[in-house]
């Protein structure tokens, strides 16, 4: 077996050395060419096969290649102006949080492969009733993004939606729209009493569910436990998604996913609502509505 092995070694190496020499033969544009309908993490990873590899993985034209077309557009509209050594410098830079719009939105990159997200901050919301101090209360968060979040008083009537066109995202890609909040523990009441609908429209596609904010270890063991609780109003079946905790401290709930083709421009709507029933609520805390591409 270890002959076996040995010799199964030799013939591994032989062909990658054989590779090598056959790559290198090539014009560096060529690799660039060729290496620009992979993705930023492909060229990342080839540069230890080979020095032209290499070279061809740090050019200027391969990066200009995985930036948005439209970044030149994007950096203007930025609130801070962005300082960068070379288009690799500024595609790792734009893959945190940019802020745009006067700071009422954010862009990024994704790193792994090059699409383009979005984030609309509280303020490029529609809240209802958020204009009001007696429901909604305005403060600014230091966990947050951006300069302020919107932490809700009291409302019978919770209705959150945000808005964003198919012509700004990359094309051919699927997205993922998600309303990133926090529960204030202490505060919060009614959130857990009913399922809320969560919506993704575009054009005629729609992507429908439910989610259940659960702020109390009564309301979770209630959810996990239906049958023990004869005060529940909902079937543990009504809920069709969860709440997610991120690493950055903060609740993801998935509003729905959405292909975006990039032919023409669509409007795409994100809501998350209350369907059934009018008692009093409170206890949310709204950072924005996030957009990203389906991994």
């Amino acid at each position: 077996m270890s002959s076996y092995l040995q010799v199964m070694s030799s013939y591994s190496l032989l062909f990658v050395s054989s590779f090598q020499t056959d790559m290198e033969r090539l014009p560096e544009d060529c690799i660039t060419h060729i290496l620009s309908f992979g993705s930023p993490r492909d060229a990342c990873r080839s540069m230890v096969l080979a020095s032209i590899f290499k070279n061809a993985a740090e050019s200027e034209v391969l990066w200009e290649k995985f930036l948005p077309p439209d970044y030149q557009e994007i950096l203007s509209k930025s609130v801070c102006p962005m300082t960068y050594k070379s288009k690799k410098d500024l595609f790792y830079k734009l893959s945190s949080l940019l802020l745009i719009d006067g700071g009422l939105k954010a862009f990024s990159i994704d790193k792994a492969t090059g699409k383009k997200c979005y984030m609309l901050s509280a303020r490029e919301l529609y809240i209802a009733w958020s204009a009001n101090p007696l429901f909604w209360y305005w403060k600014p968060v230091i966990e947050s993004r951006f300069s302020e979040c919107v932490e809700l008083i009291m409302t019978s009537c919770l209705k959150v939606e945000g808005k964003i066109s198919t012509r700004i995202l990359s094309p051919n890609t699927m997205y993922r729209a998600c309303l990133i909040v926090q529960v204030a523990h202490h505060r919060a009441y009614g959130l857990d009493v009913l399922p809320f609908e969560v919506l993704v429209e575009v054009g005629d596609f729609r992507s429908r569910g439910t989610i259940l904010l659960s702020h109390s270890e009564r309301s979770k063991r209630s959810f996990e436990h239906p049958e023990k609780d004869l005060n529940l109003t909902y079937n543990k079946e009504d809920v069709s998604r969860v709440c997610r905790q991120r690493n950055d401290g903060w609740l993801e709930i998935e509003l729905g996913e959405f292909y975006n083709e990039g032919f023409g421009e669509k409007e795409v709507k994100m809501s998350l609502r209350e369907v059934d029933g009018v008692h009093l609520k409170g206890g949310l805390l709204v950072e924005g509505i996030e957009i990203t591409p389906v991994s």
